[in-house]
């Protein structure tokens, strides 16, 4: 295996805690910083590195050349991981969802980096991909492609909820509330987890719903946290006028980009809430910038198409 695996993959990384003037956006006494984790790398961002710095190396250990896993169109975790087989000298294999996609990778950002990064691109249908891991598909996948390290879709299993819990690291008693953008649960999770007592975890998720709790039970016994979907915008990927024009300001008056899937969610809801005295006054909130950032160009094509401003990055 390369040398990459045991200096990337294996490199304590500390995130940069940067102040958001947050009087710009609502009058308030508490304090918002941002947890700079998609500085880490500009593909293997974020929670995308904490969950695959501990599969890596579980991977290399057990002497796997390739990785395997699932994902949407403009799914940041199957960039990542398509990046991270670069940087590691390892196969990557991203089976996607939507057979009429394997006629439109040009088109696409985020399938076009995934492929220039050495990744084999498997296209399935709808149906087939929520059969993913059936015992029996997983076993059609290893006669077709031979043996690899599978990696579920979002990147979430006890691996990653560990390499998240490692967000914090450094961070630990200095926030009163910790804010996060929620898709498997896993980031939430290992936040969950590293949290102390006093401190209060937020979860906003980008879908609709908070099936997700489930899940983040499964990783942690605390209960010092929240999840709420008041700020999903409809939905997994949709998007309006409203929260184009805030990622905008946001990134203008403070210099931090958002992703329009999560983050920027996230910090609508921080603004929303803190308009609404949902925070304890003179409190220190830490929100942890995810990354992403890869899918504002897939996002904005489709803005474009529908004659709405583009995201400024």
């Amino acid at each position: 295996m390369k040398g990459p695996v045991s200096t990337f993959f294996t490199s304590p990384f500390q995130s940069a805690l940067q102040r958001v003037p947050i009087a710009a956006f609502v009058d308030t006494t508490c304090q918002l910083y941002m947890l700079r984790e998609d500085q880490i790398h500009p593909y293997v961002s974020g929670n995308k590195f904490r969950k695959l710095k501990y599969n890596i190396q579980q991977a290399v250990k057990e002497n796997h050349r390739t990785l395997l896993t699932f994902g949407g169109a403009y799914s940041n975790h199957i960039a990542a991981v398509a990046a991270a087989g670069a940087l590691c000298g390892m196969q990557t294999i991203g089976i996607v969802r939507g057979e009429e996609l394997s006629e439109k990778i040009h088109e696409n950002p985020t399938l076009r980096y995934a492929q220039q990064q050495g990744m084999q691109l498997h296209f399935i249908s709808r149906e087939a991909y929520r059969d993913k891991y059936k015992a029996s598909q997983i076993e059609l996948l290893r006669e077709h492609f031979g043996n690899f390290y599978l990696l579920p879709e979002g990147g979430t299993n006890a691996l990653a909820v560990q390499g998240c819990a490692e967000i914090l690291a450094g961070t630990e008693t200095h926030a009163d509330y910790i804010c996060a953008p929620v898709g498997t649960g896993g980031t939430l999770a290992g936040l969950v987890e590293a949290s102390e007592p006093h401190q209060q975890i937020i979860g906003f998720s980008a879908l609709k719903g908070t099936f997700q709790l489930s899940e983040i039970e499964k990783y942690t016994d605390k209960e010092n946290f929240e999840l709420t979907d008041t700020y999903c915008f409809g939905g997994y990927a949709k998007i309006d006028l409203q929260l184009v024009r805030f990622i905008n300001e946001f990134y203008k008056k403070t210099g931090i980009p958002l992703d329009p899937v999560y983050t920027g969610k996230m910090l609508f809801g921080i603004v929303d809430l803190l308009k609404s005295g949902h925070f304890k006054e003179n409190s220190r909130i830490f929100a942890v910038h995810t990354g992403g950032l890869q899918g504002i160009a897939g996002m904005n094509q489709r803005l474009k198409k529908k004659n709405l401003p583009q995201i400024i990055c």
